[in-house]
């Protein structure tokens, strides 16, 4: 593989870490009594979205073990969709906040499914 060397230069990764700053910067405008549960719950997913592609980048030998680190990365994403969408049910989060993020997790989607697809490009042993 030619094109990255380090997780770090991913697309979709560089695109978690917006993702991440963009939810925390919404959350910390949630109320106080939400700091325990929607506030923690909405920061800790996307976290996880680009802590899970670095992970997938340190199992890059084998190729299923890469497969799953960028599936619980996707579960990642859709875990931040719902945080965000029960966020606007509570009117916590304006249309144009819910829109941006659903769009950056829907690119991140598509990214992660392409390297899921072309998994044995990533990995260097391919058993």
């Amino acid at each position: 593989m030619g094109f990255v060397k380090n997780y770090y230069e991913l697309d979709v990764y560089k695109l978690s870490r917006e993702l991440a700053r963009d939810v925390f910067l919404i959350s910390k405008k949630f109320p106080i009594e939400e700091r325990f549960s929607l506030t923690d719950q909405i920061r800790r997913s996307p976290r996880s979205v680009g802590a899970q592609i670095a992970e997938s980048w340190g199992k890059r030998r084998y190729v299923n073990h890469f497969i799953s680190k960028l599936t619980d990365s996707d579960a990642e994403q859709y875990e931040t969709r719902h945080w965000i969408e029960v966020a606007s049910d509570c009117g916590l989060v304006s249309d144009k906040e819910v829109q941006d993020i659903l769009e950056k997790c829907e690119a991140i989607n598509i990214k992660l499914n392409a390297m899921i697809a072309k998994a044995d490009q990533f990995c260097f042993i391919k058993k």
